[in-house]
């Protein structure tokens, strides 16, 4: 347990302006939020938490929202200073926060990165306005251009753009346009993700018309060959990186580590020392975490559901998955998935050696089917 890597997600709940495609868990500024205060509450609710981290030190820190770049330079800067009062950083550690273009400028970037940040991801979604406006976003095509080429500029370790594709009337050179813009700023890591329509969102009541199937898979053919041959590497379902840039932190999701969440609605994967593995989730709404009803529920997760989680997770990553990843991160044998395993290697959704299994072409494009398996 103790080689499980640890991170850490902190979540702000609060925007400007909730896009209509959204439903994470952010809430609109109806005045001034008591930023200083919810600082404080965040602290509480990881000293709460410090119990079941083993004294492990700190992989990988993600600042999410909501937006956090709402939150002052300084405001970070305490927090992620008292946080190490608490728990350690290991050497090197990637700690990410999350900023709207429109909150880009040279002061607060820096501010940032005095404060121990590594890695930025702004969240451009579209160059082109008239999309933007369909999304809700209150920033321009010139605050996300100016934000990328500020973050390039800067001593940061990595930083990333956020993009969407399969936007309410977008053509294929809507689509391949928005890539182009972005290669040419050339980010380390591109999250290149495809908009989906949830229900608790205003898009969900609302729904606007989205490009069909068959333009959809255009878009990502013909996107996904002209992010590889300017030099990006899909390793993961959404996202893309130059060699030696992958994220951190949402590989350690993806390979079934661990991670304390703290903040409105956050989860948490915690593995004890009998091998037990604990789910937390946080409050939701300001107003109860802010009171400081932080843990709404902790529960174990049980033996039965093991599997499903860690293929779930490890087969969004594109790499081969260990065998023994299965054994020492959910405590079952091999002999426990060797009916669903075989299934998958006859479907042609899987293909193994000694030590690894690797998701196939067929399994990509049917991962649902393949996961379905371990249920």
């Amino acid at each position: 347990m103790t080689h499980i890597p640890l991170s850490l997600y902190i979540h702000m709940p609060w925007c400007v302006q909730k896009c209509p495609y959204c439903d994470f868990n952010s809430h609109n500024i109806k005045q001034a939020p008591a930023y200083d205060e919810y600082i404080n509450h965040l602290l509480a609710d990881l000293r709460h938490d410090l119990a079941l981290t083993n004294n492990r030190a700190v992989h990988s820190i993600f600042i999410g929202g909501g937006t956090p770049s709402l939150f002052s330079a300084e405001l970070i800067n305490q927090l992620l200073t008292q946080i190490q009062t608490y728990i350690p950083f290991e050497a090197g550690a990637e700690i990410t926060i999350e900023a709207n273009p429109n909150s880009a400028d040279a002061n607060h970037f820096k501010g940032y990165i005095d404060a121990g940040i590594n890695r930025i991801s702004i969240g451009v979604q579209s160059f082109q306005h008239d999309k933007l406006v369909k999304l809700g976003r209150i920033h321009d095509p010139d605050d996300a251009i100016n934000a990328a080429q500020l973050a390039s500029k800067l001593n940061l370790r990595s930083f990333n753009l956020d993009l969407m594709h399969g936007l309410p009337d977008q053509s294929l050179t809507d689509a391949l346009s928005d890539l182009k813009q972005a290669i040419l700023l050339s980010p380390p890591h591109l999250s290149w993700y495809q908009l989906t329509i949830e229900p608790n969102t205003l898009f969900g009541s609302k729904p606007p018309k989205l490009p069909d199937e068959e333009l959809l898979w255009d878009i990502y053919q013909q996107g996904d060959k002209l992010l590889t041959d300017s030099g990006y590497v899909q390793y993961e379902t959404s996202a893309y990186a130059k060699p030696g840039f992958m994220c951190q932190h949402n590989l350690n999701y993806w390979r079934f580590g661990d991670y304390i969440g703290i903040g409105c609605g956050a989860h948490g994967k915690l593995t004890q020392a009998d091998g037990k593995i604990i789910r937390t989730v946080k409050t939701k709404h300001p107003k109860g975490y802010l009171a400081g009803r932080y843990l709404e529920k902790s529960y174990q997760v049980p033996d039965d559901e093991l599997s499903f989680e860690f293929f779930m997770n490890q087969f969004r990553l594109f790499e081969a998955a260990p065998k023994m990843r299965f054994v020492e991160r959910t405590g079952l044998t091999l002999n426990n998935i060797e009916q669903p395993i075989n299934q998958a290697i006859k479907k042609g959704y899987l293909s193994e050696d000694k030590d690894n299994w690797q998701l196939t072409t067929q399994g990509k494009l049917f991962l649902n089917s393949l996961l379905e398996l371990f249920l």
